[in-house]
């Protein structure tokens, strides 16, 4: 299917992009600066990356709506990358890191070139749920403790997970204080049902009843106090660091190891997972806008690795389409893509006009955001969607999650694949049709039919995409014809679904689908053909 815009730009006065971009800042600021911390780069790093997302993407074609700059999806490679190519020393590995980010922008750009910015929406969505909830647990794992003042002895997830009890009864109650309060407001804000409430930042609220907090605690200034019989230190430490000017903020990458195999897997793990975690952004963006128009995927991949590049080359973090401030963005108003350039803009006056603001943040409020965002990752509403849609994507989602917090995350990623691969040859999917699936399409009057033959999996998909071509406004049906299938998995059927909320006036029709036993009552559950 052709990613090419199908209808013309909808007319948007310039006001509201730019009151969507501010709304848009006051969201990534503090996320930028946690972000970066969390991944073990300077605060300001995610900043820059959000500046380079905002004025040089922009321009150069990124998806409608998308907000680019750091995510938390991809603190665990970054974190990862810096303690692994550092070997203890964090300034070294930080530049490492961003020769790193500098190869996958590169892989980024030739993916856009190839064409194959689509290539991620074959990916099981179990797998990349699974993907984020793992994400979400070593979220929070990590940052609990740094939001209760206190310095864990553990490494890995599962151990600082279990250490949290204890860095509980150590916690440093005025930086306990202040974290508990950000995430107090963090829950219960969005809930207030008060008129106009909603559109205020929770995470702007949350900075301005701590930020005077830290003022009273008088954290710029190094000094002990008593409780309970305890003594406890605060100080400037708990406090973001930031350089005299942006100017020095720039650092750039060291290419000395950027071969090594530890390299080359962080290089994969970056543009892989950066291109999904985008596209699925990009896509669901799409889904959302009222005029139902498709953003070309591969133009927006190509705009994101220049990003990347230049973003890596000057010490920024590695930036995707970051779904939650692209939601914002969306709800706030924006008719174009020129609200991220505002975001980008407003982030670049504030840290260069307003940096001694920034100082006064204390960690733990980020710290606070970012556990909140990891529970978030992890609900368990997560686990009970993906029961509810059958065992076989529990199963995939548990093997995805368990992996990764054993090992990393290419690991888990690729275990939950091989999981549903297996799972496909189980149930007697040819070989060949693992590879490739012939699709077949024909127009009649105002209905397009297309026809899968063999299995309707994830191979089928962009086959399917490019033999319906763009469906315009002239269509009201298109039918998928899946007669000649023995299966129709949750990954096919998933993406068939999110795909026809682009199309302007067409409904989606499934041929033979109740022919097939479904593996719950989840109408997008995996679905096999039985011999009678």
């Amino acid at each position: 299917m052709s990613n090419q815009v199908s209808s013309p730009p909808m007319r948007g006065s310039i006001a509201d992009d730019l009151r969507a971009g501010f709304i848009v800042f006051l969201i990534a600021l503090p996320l930028c600066l946690g972000i970066s911390i969390a991944s073990g780069f300077p605060p300001v790093a995610g900043v820059l990356t959000a500046i380079v997302g905002g004025l040089v993407v922009t321009p150069l074609g990124s998806a409608r709506f998308t907000i680019k700059g750091p995510a938390a999806g991809l603190i665990v490679i970054a974190i990862g990358a810096v303690t692994e190519l550092g070997q203890g020393d964090g300034t070294l590995g930080y530049r490492r890191a961003l020769a790193v980010g500098v190869v996958a922008a590169v892989i980024q750009i030739v993916f856009a070139l190839l064409k194959a910015a689509s290539v991620g929406v074959a990916i099981a969505p179990s797998v990349v749920h699974g993907m984020l909830a793992a994400i979400g647990v070593i979220i929070v794992s990590k940052q609990s403790h740094t939001m209760m003042g206190v310095v864990p002895s553990a490494k890995g997830p599962l151990p600082l997970l279990a250490e949290i009890p204890h860095s509980l009864m150590n916690a440093n109650p005025e930086i306990f204080l202040m974290g508990i309060v950000a995430i107090a407001v963090l829950i219960i804000l969005p809930r207030l049902k008060l008129p106009g409430i909603r559109k205020v930042p929770p995470a702007i609220v949350a900075l301005a009843l701590t930020i005077p907090m830290g003022l009273w605690f008088d954290m710029e200034h190094v000094h002990h106090y008593h409780m309970l019989s305890h003594d406890y230190q605060i100080g400037p430490q708990f406090l973001v660091q930031l350089p005299a000017s942006l100017l020095n903020a720039v650092t750039f990458p060291l290419f000395d190891v950027v071969w090594s195999p530890a390299s080359l897997k962080y290089i994969v793990m970056f543009a892989l997972i950066g291109t999904i975690e985008s596209t699925l952004s990009a896509l669901a963006a799409d889904a959302l806008d009222p005029e139902r128009r498709r953003s070309n995927l591969n133009r927006d991949l190509l705009a994101l690795g220049v990003g990347n590049l230049i973003a890596s080359f000057i010490g920024g973090l590695p930036m995707i389409s970051e779904i939650v401030r692209t939601k914002a963005n969306l709800d706030a108003g924006a008719k174009t893509n020129k609200s991220n350039l505002f975001h980008g803009a407003f982030l670049l006056l504030f840290v260069a006009f307003a940096p001694g603001l920034l100082h006064e943040i204390p960690l733990a409020v980020l710290a606070a955001m970012l556990v909140f965002t990891g529970f978030r990752l992890a609900s368990p509403t997560q686990f009970h969607h993906a029961k509810n849609i059958g065992i076989d994507q529990l199963i995939m989602f548990l093997v995805t999650l368990v992996t990764t917090l054993a090992t990393d995350l290419l690991v888990g990623i690729a275990a939950g694949l091989t999981f549903k691969i297996g799972l496909h040859v189980y149930q007697g999917v040819p070989l060949k049709s693992l590879l490739k699936s012939r699709v077949t399409a024909e127009r009649h009057g105002d209905v397009v039919t297309a026809k899968v033959e063999g299995a309707a999996i994830f191979s089928a998909l962009l086959p399917l995409q490019r033999a319906l071509g763009n469906v315009d406004q002239s269509i009201t049906e298109v039918v998928i014809d899946l007669s000649g299938s023995s299966i129709a998995d949750h990954t096919f059927l998933s993406r068939v679904d999110a795909m026809s909320r682009e199309w302007p006036n067409a409904r989606l029709v499934f041929k033979g689908l109740d022919e097939m036993k479904a593996a719950s009552s989840h109408p997008l559950a995996s679905r096999r053909r039985v011999a009678t």
